[in-house]
C-alpha cells in the first residue's frame, strides 16, 4: 500500500453521499470524479463496489471490500429441535434434510417441485408419485432429499408460529427475467428469521430476457450476497420448464445439508410436525406428519395438538402402505380421532389412556384461558428485560412509501445498547398484513406501521394471535415510544372496544334540554356515560359522551340491541336523521 494511503472498507452497494461522508470529502467532488470516470450519478444514487473503488483510489485512499455478515437471531428453538439437542451424541444419526421452496408467486416454484418430482421418479415404479400428501422424497446418487410442497413463505411461518420448525433448508425461487419482487423479499426475511440456510434457484433462465446479473444485485441490495459476488449463498441458474440445472440444485442442497450436520436419532419415540389433515370419506381423518426425530411405527399411540389416535395406517407419497417411518420422512397416517392442524406437533405416547389424558388436559386449559396472552408489548417490554427474559426488541416495519423507511431504521437502530439492541426483522411499504402477524407470531415480535392502515383479518389475527400493533403517523413518536419501552417509561395504552350501534329516527327538541335523539338501537347495547361518536355518509361528526338516556320519559343505565329510547349526547344537538351513533369503551391493552 503506498505511504499516506488511508484504508476505508467500502460495502456492495453505496451511495454517493455515503461514499463521501466516508472519505470525508464534499459530494461534490466525488460526483465531479465520477464524470471524470465517464458516470453520470446524483448524490442519492447507489453505485458498485467497483466504481466506488475507482473513485476512492484516484482521490487518495485504498480501498477495502467490506465482508458481509449474516444476521443471527435469537430464537426459541422448537420441540423436536430441543429434543435433538438433548440426545447423547453417541445415539445421532445422519438424516435427509427437509427442504421447502420460497418466493414470488410467479416464480415457478410449483413448477420446479415438478420438474424435481418427475426427474427423480425411478423407472418401473407404479405411476410414481401417486397422490399429493403436501411433502415427498426423493433420491439423488444415493442420498434422500425431503421437500415440502408448502403454498410459500406464509405456510412456512404459519408452521414456525405453532412451534413447529417447518424445513432445514429453503430454496428461493426467484424468476431471471422478472427479479426481485415485494414477496421476495418478504421470503427471504421469513426465511432469515427461522435460521434456515438459503440455496437460490434462479429460475426461467431459458426466457430471452432472463438478466442473472441484474438479479444478482438486486439479491445483494436486499442483504442476500451469492457466492461469485463475495457472499455465502449458493445460487443455481435452472429452467424448471425445460428441466435444466435440476442435478445442480439437488448437489447444492445435499452441500448445504452436509456443511449442517444435519442427525437424529431413529432408536426412540418420534416426534415431528403435521403438515396437512383431511377427512376422506372412506378412510376417516387423516394426517400426513413429517416425522423430524425418532421412528414412528404402525401401532403407536400419538397426540397431535388436541387430537389423538393410534396408526392404525402409514403410507407413503407412492401410495404405498409402510410400517415405520424413520427421521425426516412424510407419511399419511390413518387411526385418528379428529383432523389436526397444520404446524402441530406430533408425538408417541405410552398408551392411548395417556394420550386421552393429555388432550383432555389440554383442552381444559385451552377452555381455561379464552383471552390471549400477549406474545410482547412495549409496555411490557421493560420488566421483562429485567428479567433477562429479552435480549433484543423485534420490529415489523411498515410504511406508506420507500423514503419514509430508511429514516425510521436509521432512528430505530441507534436505540438500545449492549444488553439489548432493536433488530428489524421486515421492513417494507404496503398495509399491515397477515403474513405481517404470522412473522410476528412465529418471531415474538412487535409490529409498527407508519401511516399505514392494517388489513381487517390481520387486525382478526393480530387480536387472536396475541401481536402488538402500533399505528403512527409521527417519526417522532414512534421512536420515542420504542426509547420509553427500551427504558421501562412507556405508559399503557388503551384500545377502543365498540360496544353497539343505534339509528337516528326522530329528533326531539325538549325545552331546558336541547335537542335530543330519539334512536333504534341496532346492535349491542347503549349505556349512560359511554362514549360515542355520530357518522354521517362515512365521515365522524361528533366524538364524545352519552350525557342521558330515557325510555317512556324514565331515565335507565343501559338499553339493548331492538329497542328504542331517546339520547342526548354531550355538547352535540345537531342531529340528523339517519345518522348511525357507535358506542364504545376504552379498554386498557395488557
Amino acid at each position: 500500500m503506498p505511504e499516506g494511503r488511508k484504508t476505508i472498507i467500502i460495502p456492495d452497494s453505496i451511495t454517493v453521499r455515503e461514499l463521501a461522508k466516508l472519505m470525508e470529502r464534499s459530494p461534490i467532488d466525488v460526483i465531479k470524479e465520477l464524470m471524470r470516470a465517464g458516470f453520470m450519478a446524483n448524490i442519492n444514487q447507489r453505485i458498485d463496489y467497483d466504481t466506488a473503488a475507482i473513485v476512492a483510489e484516484e482521490m487518495g485512499f485504498e480501498p477495502m471490500p467490506e465482508v458481509p455478515k449474516e444476521e443471527v437471531f435469537e430464537l426459541p428453538q422448537p420441540l423436536w429441535r430441543r429434543l435433538y439437542e438433548e440426545e447423547a451424541p453417541e445415539n445421532l444419526r445422519p438424516r435427509p434434510p427437509v427442504v421447502t421452496m420460497l418466493g414470488h408467486v410467479d416464480h415457478g416454484k410449483t413448477t420446479l417441485l415438478d420438474a424435481i418430482r418427475h426427474t427423480n421418479v425411478v423407472a418401473g415404479e407404479a405411476g410414481g408419485i401417486t397422490q399429493h400428501i403436501g411433502a415427498y422424497q426423493v433420491n439423488y446418487k444415493g442420498k434422500k432429499i425431503t421437500f415440502l410442497d408448502t403454498p410459500g413463505h406464509e405456510a412456512f411461518t404459519a408452521m414456525r408460529a405453532r412451534g413447529a420448525q417447518g424445513a432445514d433448508i429453503a430454496v428461493l425461487v426467484v424468476a431471471a427475467d422478472d427479479g426481485v419482487m415485494p414477496q421476495t423479499v418478504e421470503a427471504i426475511n421469513h426465511a432469515k428469521a427461522a435460521q434456515v440456510p438459503i440455496v437460490v434457484a434462479l429460475n426461467k433462465m431459458d426466457k430471452p430476457n432472463a438478466n442473472p446479473e441484474l438479479v444478482k444485485q438486486q439479491l445483494a441490495d436486499v442483504g442476500l450476497i451469492v457466492e461469485e459476488r463475495g457472499g455465502s449463498v449458493i445460487c443455481v441458474p435452472l429452467s424448471a420448464k425445460e428441466k435444466t440445472g435440476i442435478e445442480d440444485l439437488l448437489e447444492s442442497i445435499l452441500l448445504v445439508a452436509e456443511v449442517s450436520d444435519l442427525k437424529a436419532n431413529p432408536n426412540r419415540p418420534a416426534v415431528g410436525t403435521a403438515i396437512e389433515g383431511k377427512l376422506d370419506k372412506s378412510k376417516g381423518p387423516m394426517a400426513t406428519v413429517l416425522v423430524q426425530n425418532g421412528t414412528l411405527r404402525v401401532g403407536d399411540d400419538v397426540v397431535i395438538g388436541e387430537i389423538y389416535g393410534r396408526v392404525r395406517a402409514m403410507f407413503n407419497e407412492r401410495g404405498e402402505r409402510v410400517k415405520y417411518a424413520p427421521p425426516s420422512t412424510p407419511v399419511v397416517i390413518l387411526g385418528l380421532s379428529g383432523v389436526p392442524k397444520a404446524g402441530d406437533i406430533i408425538e408417541v405416547v405410552k398408551d392411548e389412556r395417556t394420550a386421552r389424558n393429555i388432550v383432555a388436559e389440554r383442552k381444559k386449559r385451552e377452555s381455561a384461558a379464552p383471552r390471549p396472552t400477549r406474545i410482547l408489548s412495549l409496555e411490557d417490554l421493560y420488566e421483562k428485560i429485567k428479567a433477562g427474559q429479552v435480549k433484543e426488541l423485534r420490529l415489523i416495519l411498515k410504511t406508506d412509501v420507500q423514503g419514509s423507511i430508511e429514516p425510521i431504521v436509521t432512528s430505530l437502530e441507534k436505540l438500545g445498547d449492549e444488553g439489548l439492541k432493536v433488530k428489524l426483522l421486515h421492513r417494507a411499504t404496503g398495509s399491515i398484513s397477515e403474513s405481517d402477524i404470522m412473522l410476528a407470531v412465529a418471531s415474538k415480535a412487535i409490529v409498527i406501521g407508519f401511516n399505514v392502515d392494517i388489513d381487517p383479518a390481520a387486525r382478526r389475527m393480530a387480536e387472536v394471535e396475541g401481536v402488538d400493533v402500533r399505528l403512527y403517523q409521527v417519526i417522532y413518536k414512534l421512536i420515542e415510544d420504542v426509547e420509553k419501552a427500551l427504558k421501562g417509561l412507556l405508559e399503557p395504552t388503551y384500545k377502543d372496544v365498540v360496544i353497539g350501534h343505534a339509528e337516528v329516527r326522530a329528533i326531539f327538541d325538549i325545552s331546558k334540554v336541547g335537542k335530543v335523539a330519539g334512536v333504534y338501537v341496532l346492535d349491542g347495547i347503549i349505556k349512560r356515560d359511554a362514549l360515542a361518536r355520530i357518522s354521517r355518509d362515512g365521515e365522524k361528526v361528533y366524538d364524545g359522551r352519552v350525557a342521558s338516556l330515557k325510555r317512556f320519559k324514565e331515565d335507565v343505565t343501559e338499553v339493548r340491541a331492538g329497542f328504542e329510547c331517546g339520547v342526548g349526547l354531550e355538547g352535540f344537538q345537531e342531529f340528523v336523521i339517519g345518522d348511525i351513533i357507535e358506542l364504545f369503551k376504552k379498554e386498557r391493552v395488557d
